[in-house]
């Protein structure tokens, strides 16, 4: 199949749509809970759906005489042992491996051969936000406590914490030691007071650029490509892998939306060149990654949730409190496709349109 377009609500409903057409060709039932996010396998044979607390997984069916409403279709898989909100989830690139997070505190790394063994790394507090770097073995993630954590997924668990601030956006570091305590590091980038939730994160394909959004809507940038070079936040003594492994960068901090207003989704394209980030003041806005400035404003009715890129980055879907899903030409910043079935918010979209080998 050439493309695959999900999106999913708080009416309890998957739709899978014909992006050409904007016709839905099938839905699934998600009895229980609103779906809060979708993630295609690589290989287009299965979408995750993340509940609450439940992760299901569903077979990609193209069979003319498949059910439409999907009543017939069950789940090839549930991975159960989150106990809240399942709020982040992702593949593998070899698709053998989903990784998800949870307001519990939780990320989980399953094994999809294995699923009634997974890896579980405690965060703390509530994660909003989980994404894995594709040059290393490592995860990044994003929380209620305004951390962005980087997790060795080797066995070293937590080998750095970020803590920007809400304000004018401090970088105070920290590393965790081998029994949870933290190592004293370089003064903060910069200071200031107040720590909001780190709502989305995202790590660009060339591994050059993290981005972290918190839920006041100020973006966070850094180069997590640097290693141990001079000037770095480490102590002198520090000299370990772990150490130089995880040092970032600051590059830029700006507000993206509307102070008073919630940002609710970050993603960069798959290209690099542009950051999308999603707000309860109705918009989608575009970023050049070059720059940081604001290249395109994607006005909806409601609040937008979740935004996808298709490959080649020239077209991006976003899910919207209005019922609806839009298909937006990013060269001209106009609406080209309207997706509508949801009887409420749809609260997550996924999109892979790659050419699979």
């Amino acid at each position: 199949m050439s493309v695959v377009l999900a999106t999913g609500g708080y009416d309890h409903k998957i739709c899978f749509w014909e992006a050409p057409s904007g016709k839905c060709q099938r839905v699934i039932k998600f009895s229980d809970s609103q779906v809060n996010r979708l993630e295609i396998s690589p290989d287009k044979q299965f979408i995750a759906a993340a509940g609450n607390p439940v992760i299901r997984l569903y077979e990609i069916v193209e069979d003319s005489n498949a059910d439409p409403m999907g009543a017939t279709q069950q789940a090839v898989l549930t991975l159960e042992g989150h106990t809240s909100n399942v709020t982040a989830i992702g593949f593998q690139r070899d698709g053998r491996y989903l990784y998800s997070g949870s307001e519990d505190g939780t990320i989980k790394v399953w094994d999809l051969r294995n699923p009634n063994y997974s890896r579980s790394f405690d965060s703390g507090s509530g994660v909003n936000s989980v994404t894995l770097r594709m040059d290393r073995d490592e995860f990044i993630s994003g929380d209620q406590n305004g951390n962005v954590k980087i997790w060795d997924l080797g066995g070293r668990g937590c080998i750095n914490s970020v803590r920007p601030s809400a304000g004018n956006a401090s970088l105070q570091l920290s590393e965790e030691d081998g029994g949870g305590g933290r190592r004293s590091r370089a003064p903060p980038f910069y200071y200031s007071e107040g720590v909001a939730p780190i709502q989305a994160v995202d790590i660009s394909e060339d591994s050059r650029t993290l981005v972290a959004v918190s839920n006041h809507g100020t973006v966070f940038v850094w180069d997590p490509s640097m290693r141990g070079t001079t000037g770095s936040l480490l102590a002198e003594d520090d000299v370990d892998d772990l150490a130089v492994e995880s040092f970032l960068r600051p590059v830029t901090k700006f507000r993206a939306h509307t102070p008073g207003t919630y940002c609710l989704h970050s993603k960069i394209a798959p290209d690099c060149r542009h950051l999308v980030t999603t707000s309860s003041d109705g918009t989608a806005k575009l970023w050049d990654t070059t720059t940081w400035e604001l290249a395109s404003t994607l006005p909806n009715q409601k609040w937008v949730w979740d935004a996808a890129f298709c490959a080649d980055s020239s077209y991006l879907v976003t899910a919207s409190s209005d019922h609806i899903a839009s298909l937006w030409n990013l060269r001209t910043a106009d609406v080209v496709k309207r997706y509508a079935g949801h009887q409420s918010a749809v609260t997550c979209v996924a999109l892979n349109d790659s050419n699979v080998m």
